[in-house]
């Protein structure tokens, strides 16, 4: 097991979808909020269709990108082609890992923490992520919301890695 906590942050419907067309399927303004709180001060680790859906920029957290295209670069951008290379950029820094789904199943053997937002719905999706293998992983908290103003319910799930 990995010597450093290695967090997987992660939104999934309930059929499994995480993106479409590049973006979130759902428009959930808490579940952002949760994202920053969750990842603010870290090195963020994400795959280059990942970094290319942001907004901007993240403020007060670091942009890893892993991509195997070996020119590849961006403004704001650290740039690594294996996981090795990502986790040795991170040096010391908390590490999340936040997408896409190769990135989440490259990093998911090492994580010893997933951040999971079930969205609770079916969603339209060209990206889906399986569940969290449960022999792996236990749920140590939850907190659910409810559907609201259009918007699907979700719960806030922290899964920590069982075991040794």
């Amino acid at each position: 097991m990995s010597a450093r906590d290695i967090t997987i942050v992660v939104a999934r419907a309930d059929n499994g979808i995480i993106g479409k067309d590049g973006t979130l399927p759902w428009h959930l303004p808490a579940d952002l909020k949760h994202f920053k709180a969750v990842t603010s001060g870290s090195a963020m680790i994400m795959g280059r269709k990942t970094f290319d859906s942001l907004p901007g920029l993240l403020p007060g957290r670091r942009h890893i990108v892993v991509t195997r295209d070996l020119s590849w670069t961006a403004k704001g951008a650290e740039v690594a082609h294996t996981a090795e290379e990502a986790l040795a950029l991170a040096g010391a820094d908390a590490v999340t890992v936040i997408g896409g789904a190769e990135i989440i199943a490259l990093f998911q053997p090492r994580a010893t923490v997933f951040e999971l937002t079930e969205v609770h719905c079916d969603a339209a999706g060209d990206t889906s992520l399986p569940p969290p293998d449960a022999a792996l992983w236990r749920e140590v908290s939850r907190e659910a919301h409810p559907a609201e103003d259009g918007r699907p319910g979700y719960s806030f799930v922290r899964l920590e890695r069982h075991g040794g």
